[in-house]
């Protein structure tokens, strides 16, 4: 008897995880591909730019106009180009969770917000002036703040931002947890790619759920169990190349003529966002 379209289509666990993993893989290795490149944001010193990001959120957070905020929007768009980073995936990395996520707590605001009705829905709704005006300054001052912070993570390579932390006097402790959460995710990533891929090559049908959920308990122990050995090994392993409790990387720090020219102007950009957002 044959089996349902349905059932014969969906995919089981390993290949949805295979899938997972390789997507989370290419989109890894895409923005280390992104921080080498040329374009604006990625010849700026790495410390400037956290220092940059710092002032522009909270120049974002105290900005009380909406035109100034789609102003900043818009900045980070061009800021996007001028860094050679396709406007597609940036809307797709950055758009996509602030409207799924910050739309959701948006949403209620629009008819629970006392003010001038725009428009009168059943069940005795109404769209306020002032619930779409707070609707629009959540939404706006998330997609800008976060816009901004995804562009220095994906014009900065990850070792450079890890020391840029240290002009912010970060403790040690913190940076080595960011640190190895970086390695550890990318190591395990593989690590499972490689342990599912392993297992799709020996079945020879499908797994019913009940297989499927303990295949999930028997992954999920064995990563669980190779974490605890492997941590120490990764730390030795990193003293070894010179790892004393900071981050090192090849690059040296300098500062130079566009970086000068770069935080001028963004210095004055934010301070006409600040005057004029008031």
């Amino acid at each position: 008897m044959k089996q349902p379209l349905k059932s014969r289509n969906r995919s089981g666990i390993i290949e949805r995880t295979l899938t997972d993993i390789n997507n989370t893989l290419e989109q890894s290795v895409f923005a280390e591909k992104i921080s080498r490149r040329g374009g604006l944001l990625q010849v700026v010193d790495p410390r400037i730019k956290l220092i940059s990001m710092i002032v522009f959120l909270l120049t974002v957070g105290l900005t009380r106009q909406l035109a100034v905020l789609g102003i900043l929007c818009a900045f980070t768009f061009l800021l996007a180009a001028l860094s050679a980073i396709p406007i597609g995936f940036f809307i797709k990395r950055v758009w996509g969770f602030v409207l799924l996520f910050t739309g959701i707590i948006a949403l209620p605001a629009i008819f629970i917000t006392p003010g001038p009705a725009i428009a009168d829905l059943p069940f005795g709704l109404s769209v306020t002036k002032t619930g779409v005006q707070t609707a629009l300054f959540l939404i706006l001052r998330s997609g800008t703040s976060v816009s901004f912070t995804i562009l220095t993570i994906l014009t900065t390579p990850w070792a450079d931002l890890l020391k840029a932390l240290g002009v912010l006097r970060v403790p040690d402790v913190p940076i080595l947890i960011l640190g190895m959460t970086y390695r550890y995710i990318h190591l395990f990533l593989h690590l499972t790619d490689e342990m599912f891929l392993s297992r799709k090559s020996r079945t020879l049908r499908k797994l019913s759920g009940k297989e499927e959920r303990r295949l999930v308990g028997e992954v999920a122990s064995h990563l669980l169990g190779k974490s605890l050995h492997l941590s120490s090994e990764v730390y030795l392993a990193m003293e070894s190349r010179g790892y004393r409790g900071y981050p090192k990387t090849i690059n040296v720090f300098q500062i130079r003529w566009v970086d000068w020219c770069y935080s001028g102007a963004m210095l004055a950009i934010l301070s006409a966002a600040l005057w004029f957002g008031k």
